[in-house]
């Protein structure tokens, strides 16, 4: 049986007495693509957080390549091969789409920028950040600043800055959120491609990148994930189809 590369048992979470997490567990898988879903206020970003690092849970634990990182936190983590996109932006918006991959270079090595030409110099540096780059297909615009790129660019080049890290994992955030259709289509093509290099839970509200890109889907609602399965699966749960999806599996 091919072992977990991310194995979340049991983990419960409550705050104010209400559960944000109840008694949730999921699996990635190598080579795979699982996507989280659910209406708003299922729980999905307190479950981003825990997997990250950043609310620690009342009980249960997280496993990422066998270790057991329930009390690490989100430095530690990425250090592991954990890498995380936002919901929200985190580039450096007016630095150019190369130095932006660049300084995730130099952050993997462990080391803090001074001068930001002294680390352009760095041919390593810019070597790796240069690769990242092509994988995403934004090498012709290294010398653009990120907030010159297209919103759906943007989001290409905060995949790009995770691949820097050499990631294990991929935890991404609605990396579709506020993209057009052309924009959604090139980051189905990026996502599907990246599956090769490391696994990905995706978190996404646009079902349509959801149905096409999962290998698996894990449906959460109020806290408790309530079904788990493959897109054919889950479009033909009756529980899923009445609590999100609806009969005509959209929801």
């Amino acid at each position: 049986m091919t072992e977990p590369v991310l194995d979340i048992r049991s983990v419960t979470k409550s705050f104010g007495g209400l559960a944000a997490s109840d008694d949730v567990s999921l699996t990635l898988l190598p080579g795979e693509i699982h996507a989280l879903i659910g209406p708003n206020g299922a729980g999905k970003s307190t479950r981003i957080g825990q997997i990250a690092g950043v609310i620690a849970p009342d009980s249960g634990t997280v496993t990422f390549n066998g270790q057991d990182v329930t009390g690490l936190d989100t430095v530690a983590r990425a250090r592991l091969g954990l890498a995380r996109t936002f919901q929200v932006s985190s580039l450096a918006m007016e630095m150019t789409a190369l130095q932006n991959t660049v300084l995730a270079a130099l952050s993997r090595r462990g080391r803090v920028f001074g001068m930001l030409s002294d680390v352009m110099r760095d041919a390593a540096l810019v070597e790796a950040g240069m690769a990242a780059l092509e994988r995403i297909w934004l090498d012709e615009y290294a010398a653009t600043r990120a907030a010159d790129l297209s919103h759906g660019q943007r989001r290409a080049l905060e995949v790009g800055v995770a691949l820097v890290l050499e990631p294990r994992a991929f935890v991404m955030d609605e990396p579709m959120a506020g993209m057009g259709m052309d924009g959604s289509e090139q980051m189905v093509r990026l996502l599907d491609d990246l599956r090769t290099q490391a696994p990905i839970l995706l978190v996404e509200h646009d079902m349509d990148a959801v149905f096409s890109l999962a290998d698996r889907i894990s449906v959460l609602v109020s806290g408790r994930i309530i079904a788990t399965g493959t897109p054919a699966e889950i479009r033909a749960d009756e529980q899923v189809q009445d609590a999100y999806l609806g009969r005509d599996g959209a929801p």
